[in-house]
């Protein structure tokens, strides 16, 4: 019954309203030196016509508010003016005003009652005006096909008159209803957006804190066994340790602060950065064996790079968890592809059963297809015996 509406909407309608009955009561008093009926006359048919206007405004005034109680309010007002003997005038413009706000704004049931309304309203006023004259309820001398002319006429245009402000209620509805759609979409698309930049930011960090965090830990053991045989030796796998970590901690912040600020996605590790990646490898215990055959036939696009690289660096992390032994890496530069090739060893059956077999469902491989994906590319994880095997193909043409 009652529609949550904005006060500044709800004391612009009050205040229309409240203008709307001056002007129109006005117009009355000027158009119609005596509105009432014979057994209504002087003072009281004065009094009879302001409360009336003011049930019609007063409606018009909350009908944006609530719908089904304007179109009561407009309904008793027309009676009683019919009662009344009052013949049609510009106060009785607030019934347009009621049924545009009952297709626009009610319910379905409400604007279809407000539909009706209109239909059998202006056939009752078409009849009422047809059986009146300005001083009240006469009946015309010459009834029969004149009157029933007359009253189809009337009725005809007073239909056409209150359903098209009912029709033109029901084309702002639809026009809400579109902006209102429109609205979802534009939220839809953002938050879609949204995801998929926590996505790829998830996606970053774990690439970046994942990889640097098992050079740390494979340092530290070392570091832990060889401390009193070979001191020194200790010494470097701390300071892979530090330098690991300061890198690590640099590319967090650069993630964190692309969370804080729109501000594009800084710069990205290219093709020049795998020998860092390389050699935090090696300092990690494992040797990674790189074959680039053939090289690259030009500047590769810098989606591509950055695919090469994360994904590279996210095989060998998987290396130094799981795997056993050294890495062989393939990269091959096509001229419409590159294709990437990561083999490494895992200890024993039970080892692989044990790091690789769960791998598909964890986050590193997940990020390796989607790296691949994003690109046009394709990507292939799989144990294959005691080996574990990352087949990449990214083209090189669809990425620019």
């Amino acid at each position: 019954m009652i529609r949550p509406v904005p006060r500044l909407w709800l004391v612009l309608d009050i205040v229309g309203a409240a203008l709307g009955m001056v002007i129109t009561l006005s117009l009355t008093a000027v158009l119609s030196a005596t509105p009432a009926s014979r057994w209504l006359e002087g003072t009281v048919s004065w009094v009879m016509l302001v409360v009336i206007a003011a049930a019609l405004w007063g409606a018009a005034a909350i009908s944006r508010l609530s719908p089904p109680l304007a179109l009561m309010f407009a309904w008793a007002a027309a009676l009683l003016q019919i009662a009344c003997g009052f013949a049609p005038g510009p106060h009785d413009l607030a019934i347009l005003v009621v049924l545009f706000a009952t297709a626009a704004w009610g319910s379905r049931r409400v604007m279809w009652i407000g539909g009706a309304s209109a239909l059998g309203g202006g056939l009752l006023a078409g009849v009422y005006m047809s059986l009146t004259n300005e001083t009240g309820l006469v009946l015309d001398p010459q009834t029969g096909l004149r009157l029933a002319l007359v009253a189809a006429l009337l009725g005809a245009i007073s239909v056409l008159t209150l359903v098209m402000a009912w029709g033109t209620g029901l084309l702002w509805r639809l026009v809400l209803r579109g902006r209102q759609t429109r609205e979802a979409q534009v939220r839809a698309e953002a938050a879609a957006a949204a995801e998929q930049e926590r996505v790829r930011i998830a996606r970053d960090m774990h690439d970046v804190v994942a990889h640097s965090l098992a050079v740390v830990i494979a340092q530290a053991d070392g570091a832990r066994y060889v401390a009193e045989a070979d001191p020194a030796q200790a010494t470097v796998a701390l300071a892979t340790i530090g330098q690991t970590a300061r890198a690590a901690l640099s590319d967090v912040r650069l993630l964190l602060g692309q969370l804080r600020h729109s501000e594009g996605q800084g710069p990205q590790p290219t093709l020049t950065d795998l020998e860092a990646l390389y050699a935090q490898v090696r300092a990690a215990g494992i040797e990674p064996r790189v074959t680039v055959d053939p090289t690259p036939p030009g500047e590769p696009p810098a989606a591509i790079q950055l695919a090469v690289y994360r994904i590279l660096q996210e095989a060998l992390t998987n290396a130094i968890r799981h795997g056993s032994g050294d890495v062989d890496v393939r990269l091959s530069w096509l001229t419409d592809r590159v294709e990437i090739a990561v083999h490494n060893g895992v200890a024993t059956a039970h080892a692989a059963q044990a790091g690789h077999a769960a791998a598909p469902d964890g986050h590193g491989l997940i990020g390796m297809r989607e790296r691949a994906q994003l690109v046009g590319g394709t990507l292939r994880a799989e144990r294959q015996g005691l080996l574990f095997v990352v087949r990449g193909t990214l083209p090189i043409g669809g990425a620019g």
